[in-house]
């Protein structure tokens, strides 16, 4: 093509761009001069001005697929209704918490009138049969966990503790009187619960190092000790305290509640992570609690494990949920922040970056898919959900810091939502059981040898 053929096929394109477009750059620049200095333009920056027109007029046309973190489909295998309640949940979040969550995170402070809220959801207490619970799969308990946790980790914290830790607690290892009593107005959160095993000076030990005792009288048990970091606690109705009998030496379980004598409960500060979650410092001053709230079947720390194995699955899926929300966060931001001229998402560093988080994403959610289904088939072991635990927990770590990285100084500003996700993949990296502890649970089943310090 000639040079003229070039500025005539180059001025088409200038006349094909909308009348709109025209008055906008007209006010700014003289086009009849434009087109005398085009025509002093060399074959080379006649091309790069066509290539450039081009891309402007076709740019409309680029529809961008959606911003969706379930990348192999898992979410198919859910039922109709259960992915009506899946899309419930996620309505919920993204309407009535995403507004509010960086806020209340920032302020330390849980927003309390989400609780009346999340009643006419209806999924406290979702695999318990009766009581009021709905006692739907534990897949669904995962799904739930996960959608909370794609907006925000201290709600699902919140939510995973009274649902399932301390409703748990109850189902598990209580009577039957005590299930009529507690478990129903907790299943329509009328009753707030928490749960408290970890300690000052013991975490990762508390199978056989409780400093927390009880003693019979012989007419009530008598509480002496400190609980920490026991979410819920500043304004929890009931409180499972596990202690160690002084005189069996073994493990028992107690519903405490907050206007018991002797009980105290001193909110903690200066938190890095789940800054929404209300963690107490809770003090047991002889605090004197009646035979009818001991938990009457729980008589060792096998009793407490169970509990723990049950829930632990829930904390890998609120990794997943943590990890999707980063990630869906980012690809977003990616897509819409431009860079020298293109969206930061059409550069290859960045492409890399999400593949890499999606890759870690879609792992951690086809390994906690087949978790639920195994502690549906009542296959679940120790081992089984402490692996889910240490690989989710420590993918989300990784997806979190790719998502602080593709969005620059941004990723730090909590108004971009993914600063609140990096913080708080530390604490899910860190309860329910450290990666070390888990760890050498998984150890323990593949090798056949113990490596805990006995």
């Amino acid at each position: 093509m000639s040079f003229f053929g070039k500025v005539r096929d180059t001025i088409n394109l200038l006349k094909s761009v909308d009348l709109d477009q025209l008055a906008k750059v007209n006010e700014q620049i003289d086009l009849s001069e434009a087109m005398k200095t085009l025509g002093t333009l060399d074959e080379r920056q006649l091309q790069g001005l066509m290539k450039m027109l081009k891309t402007k007029r076709t740019k409309k046309q680029h529809e961008l697929p959606p911003v969706n973190g379930d990348f192999y489909n898992l979410d198919e295998r859910l039922s109709p209704e259960q992915k009506k309640l899946q899309l419930k949940v996620r309505e919920f979040m993204e309407k009535e918490v995403r507004p509010l969550a960086n806020d209340y995170w920032n302020r330390a402070k849980f927003p309390m009138e989400i609780i009346e809220k999340f009643k006419e959801l209806n999924i406290t207490g979702v695999p318990y049969e009766g009581y009021g619970c709905p006692n739907l799969p534990f897949l669904m308990e995962g799904i739930i966990a996960q959608e909370i946790a794609r907006v925000d980790v201290s709600i699902s914290t919140f939510f995973g503790v009274h649902s399932g830790l301390a409703m748990g607690s109850i189902y598990l290892c209580g009577s039957e009187a005590q299930k009529q009593e507690w478990l129903p107005k907790m299943q329509k959160l009328e009753k707030i619960g928490a749960f408290g095993l970890t300690e000052p000076n013991v975490g990762s030990g508390v199978a056989g190092g409780l400093e927390t005792t009880c003693r019979f009288d012989g007419e009530n048990w008598i509480l002496n000790g400190q609980k920490k970091w026991i979410g819920n606690a500043t304004f929890a109705d009931v409180i499972i305290i596990w202690a160690r009998d002084v005189e069996s030496n073994q493990v028992k379980g107690f519903l405490v509640k907050k206007e018991n004598p002797g009980f105290k409960a001193e909110k903690m500060e200066d938190k890095m992570a789940l800054r929404i979650v209300q963690n107490a410092l809770i003090t047991l001053n002889d605090c004197k609690i009646p035979e009818s709230d001991r938990l009457q079947n729980a008589n060792s720390f096998k009793d407490t494990a169970n509990v723990l194995r049950m829930t632990r699955a829930g904390v890998a899926w609120q990794a997943v949920g943590c990890a999707r929300g980063a990630y869906e966060s980012a690809l977003k931001y990616t897509k819409e922040r431009e860079q020298f001229g293109r969206p930061i998402a059409s550069y290859q560093l960045v492409q890399n970056h999400l593949v890499e988080m999606l890759s870690n994403l879609t792992a951690m959610q086809t390994l906690v898919f087949r978790l639920s289904e195994m502690q549906d088939q009542d296959m679940l072991t120790d081992e089984h959900a402490s692996l889910a635990k240490v690989y989710c927990s420590m993918r989300t770590r990784d997806v979190v810091s790719r998502a602080r990285e593709v969005m620059g100084g941004n990723g730090i500003l909590l108004e971009y939502d993914v600063a609140r996700f990096v913080a708080d993949a530390e604490a899910i990296y860190s309860y329910e059981g450290t990666k070390e502890i888990n760890s050498l649970i998984v150890g323990r089943a593949i090798t056949g040898f113990s490596a805990f310090v006995s």
